[in-house]
Parts: structure tokens; sequence; C-alpha cells
């Protein structure tokens, strides 16, 4: 059942995404997630107490995260399965999880506005990138843009997923309450440093898996890619080919060779693999807050990306996502075929 849930539930998302009316009523299920982490952070990140005090007190809020959100997920999810057709609302619920139309979007406003001018682009790229947008050059932008696109691929896309199809509800709502947690507390400024520690933590478990499954997704999109290019040479059609093919081979070789390098055990993975799947040099110093913090480099191609690249990188996302789609139709007509339901 949580397969076909699964494949339900993204084909859902890519279809209409989250509707903008849910939006303004009653918010997003990451938002409130989100309110609650603000409130915990609030009351038991104080000043005043020890380091040992605050990330004790950060264990204690991830706890309290976790248990009312898997709560609320279990109880929405009974409820779903005790109604005929109940999984097809368990999917729609769980459909709120998944951003793969969101993030597909936002990039694409990225490589639009910044086609216009430098100043719309970096006004574009801010709300999806934690760095100080406004230092960037058009190169800096287009590189922004195309290493959200891949990390983000893995957090938005292929690991919530994976939970789902796992896990069920509970497991992509928690999923989803980690990668939050560890996005507002978990990064080591002075005030989180301690309080984030523990949801840091879970956030490199919980992405460990899916950040290599998504290098290799992008790796086989890469490929598939050029395997389409080159039969549309060789037997034209009036389609047109991409102006410069991916690289599947570029992409896993330069992810294995330049992820590790990374303090983070995890984005390294599907921000190399893009960057070798479109002959970029991705990474390197970057500016968070007014802080310059030197990061190593991704890929031994050009560090000139232009917008064009953005769309390159949005062409093999799209790749990525019907990869990832296809494989959860695929082993939820086995796991049926099975008589596992």
């Amino acid at each position: 059942m949580m397969t076909l849930v699964a494949a339900i539930a993204f084909f859902v998302e890519r279809l209409v995404g989250y509707p903008g009316v849910l939006q303004h009523r009653i918010g997003h299920p990451v938002e409130w997630i989100g309110r609650l982490i603000g409130l915990l952070d609030d009351r038991l990140n104080r000043a005043d107490l020890t380091h040992n005090q605050r990330r004790l007190n950060g264990v204690l809020a991830l706890a309290i995260v976790l248990l009312v959100t898997g709560m609320a997920a279990t109880m929405a999810q009974a409820l779903c399965r005790a109604l005929p057709l109940g999984f097809v609302f368990e999917a729609a619920i769980a459909s709120a999880f998944l951003a793969s139309r969101h993030l597909g979007r936002a990039v694409q406003a990225v490589a639009d506005e910044l086609n216009l001018s430098l100043s719309r682009g970096q006004v574009a790229l801010q709300p999806i990138v934690g760095r100080d947008a406004r230092r960037l050059d058009g190169h800096g932008v287009s590189r922004a843009a195309i290493e959200t696109l891949a990390e983000n691929t893995s957090d938005g896309v292929v690991a919530p997923l994976l939970f789902l199809a796992l896990f069920g509800l509970p497991g992509i709502a928690l999923y989803k309450a980690i990668n939050t947690a560890d996005s507002m507390i978990g990064h080591l400024t002075a005030r989180h440093a301690d309080f984030g520690w523990a949801a840091a933590k879970l956030d490199d478990v919980a992405n460990f898996v899916p950040a290599r499954l998504t290098a290799l997704l992008i790796a086989a999109a890469a490929y598939a890619e050029r395997v389409r290019d080159n039969w549309l040479r060789a037997f034209p059609t009036g389609r047109s080919t991409t102006r410069t093919a991916a690289n599947g081979r570029a992409a896993w070789d330069t992810a294995k060779r330049d992820a590790p390098k990374q303090d983070s055990p995890n984005s390294g993975w599907p921000e190399a693999a893009m960057a070798g799947a479109l002959g970029l040099r991705l990474g390197g110093p970057r500016a968070y807050g007014g802080v310059l913090v030197d990061l190593p480099f991704m890929g031994t191609g050009r560090a000139e990306a232009v917008p064009d690249d953005i769309e390159r990188a949005l062409r093999l996302y799209g790749r990525v996502n019907d990869l990832a789609l296809a494989a959860i139709i695929a082993l939820a007509l086995l796991v049926a075929g099975t008589g596992l339901y």
C-alpha cells in the first residue's frame, strides 16, 4: 500500500503541486512544523544556559517536534485507511511533503529573471538559497541556482519519496520534520551550535542514502539524455537535441571524487553529480550573512555558468523526476503482483 500511495502522491504533486487556495487559507504542513520549531527555539534556546544545557534542550526540542509530527501523521493515516479508497486521501496529504513542482518553478524563475537583468535574477534567487544573492554576479547566480536545484532534488524529492515508499505518511512527515529542523536550527551559528546539534546529526543520518541515490539518478538521467540525443541524430524526427548533452559517466565519477571533500557528508553528492553531468565547476567560496565560507569546488568544467546552463540543469532534473516516478510505479506494480498489498 505504501508504494501505491507514494506513486499516486508523486504523480499528483508533479501535476498540480500544493493548491494555492490551501496555502492561502491554512498554510503548508511544513510551515506548521516550522512554527513549532521556532516556538521551541525561543523557549528552550536561552542565552543564559550552559552549552550542555542548550544541547540537551535541542535534543528535547527535536524529540517534541518528531513526537507531535509522528502522532499527527499516524492519526491522519489511520483516518484515511478507515475510509473507502482511503489510500487516495493519504496520497493527497503525502503529496504536500513533496516539492518537485515548486522547486522546478522556483529555479526556472531565476533563469527567466536573470535573462532580463542581474538584479532581477538576484531577487528571484534569494528566497531559495541561504547565501547572499546580492553579492553574486551573473555566473554566481547561475551556479547557485544549479547548486540549490541539485541539493534540493535530494531533500525535496528523492528523500521524502523514499521515506514515503518505505514508511508511509508518518515516514515522509517525520523526514520533513527532521529536514526542516536542520534548515532552521542545524547550522553552526553561534546561537545554534549547541541547540541545533541533534537536528544536524539526525539530518545527516536521514539523508545518507537519499543523497547518494540522487547522485545515481542524476547520472542515470544524464546517460538517458545522451542516448536520446544520439538517437535523434541517427534518426531525425524534427525534434532538436540539447545543445550540450549531459554526461552520465562524468556525473558519477565527479560525485565519487568531489563529494567526500565537503564538510557535509551528503550535500556534495547531488551537487557534484550535477557538476559532472553538465561539465561545470560548482561550489567554492560563498558568503552567508556577510561571512565568507571557504568551500571546495566540485567538477573540473567551466565556472562561467549562464542561464542556459540552468535550463540544462532543469531538463536533467525533469528526467530525474521521470526516473523516480517510473521506479516507484514499477515497485508498486511489483508489490501488487506479489500480492503483498
